[in-house]
């Protein structure tokens, strides 16, 4: 598949998706989010693949918000399609199987800060900002910012962060839990290999069900504890789960098959 607004990679088992705007910051039109969507399933049906990482082009800016050009005359029908439309595309990212990193370079301010909220983990280069400024368009975020944004760093510094739209630097939004870690930008992608390559000889399988469960906690339509019952119950009849404990009890290392 060819992409206008994406680069695609994959190597060592590791995807890699970058927003390619940089004469624009990596703004996010929604084209740009349609092929975020299509590199995320390409990703997720490759067998060769065991982890992604999100980035953005260049080294000014992971994305730093919307290309509000696209959208400063749309009517209410619009609004919410285009919402709409975000929301599905970043919950296929939050619940893609596969672990999903972001690799925060620079500005993610806006739907940049959403898609970065959407990834299962975030590491920072030091020159990272953080932001939802969208009140100072007179909109709040439309990509899931007001649900994910609490569920990170809690609801009150969440609140206060939505409402006078001030930024993060790396720090900050490390010590507040935004970021898992913060590195120099020229460690940036050897971080997020490094934490994929752990997770890469682990149970497949097995973190497929970890994104579903810990999900299932912040979905009202499910219960994460009952889900969480079920789902472990459901690895107990899976290849790898024979493996890992034969394995284990062997004292040898396990070779996982994703089955």
């Amino acid at each position: 598949m060819s992409y206008s607004n994406i680069l695609y990679s994959v190597e060592n088992a590791i995807c890699t998706i970058t927003i390619n705007r940089p004469d624009k910051l990596n703004a996010l039109n929604k084209d740009t989010i349609a092929e975020v969507g299509q590199a995320i399933a390409a990703a997720q049906h490759d067998s060769a693949v065991k982890g992604i990482i999100l980035t953005g082009a260049g080294q000014k800016a992971f994305i730093a918000g919307a290309d509000i050009s696209e959208f400063s005359s749309f009517n209410l029908a619009q609004g919410m399609e285009l919402s709409a439309h975000g929301h599905h595309v970043f919950n296929s990212v939050e619940n893609c199987p596969k672990p999903v990193i972001a690799a925060v370079n620079g500005f993610a301010l806006g739907g940049g800060c959403e898609l970065a909220m959407a990834c299962h983990m975030r590491v920072a280069a030091e020159n990272a900002r953080f932001g939802q400024p969208e009140v100072k368009l007179g909109l709040i975020p439309g990509y899931g910012g007001t649900q994910r944004l609490p569920q990170l760093i809690g609801k009150s510094k969440a609140i206060e962060l939505l409402m006078t739209a001030d930024m993060l630097d790396a720090q900050e939004a490390y010590r507040l839990g935004l970021v898992n870690y913060v590195v120099p930008a020229d460690q940036l992608m050897d971080k997020c290999r490094e934490i994929l390559q752990k997770i890469a000889v682990q149970a497949p399988v097995a973190i497929a069900e970890i994104v579903r469960t810990v999900n299932a906690h912040y979905d009202k339509t499910r219960d994460g504890f009952r889900e969480e019952v079920e789902r472990f119950g459901a690895c107990f009849t899976t290849e790898d789960f024979k493996e890992g404990t034969d394995a284990f009890l062997n004292k040898r290392k396990a070779e996982f098959k994703g089955r």
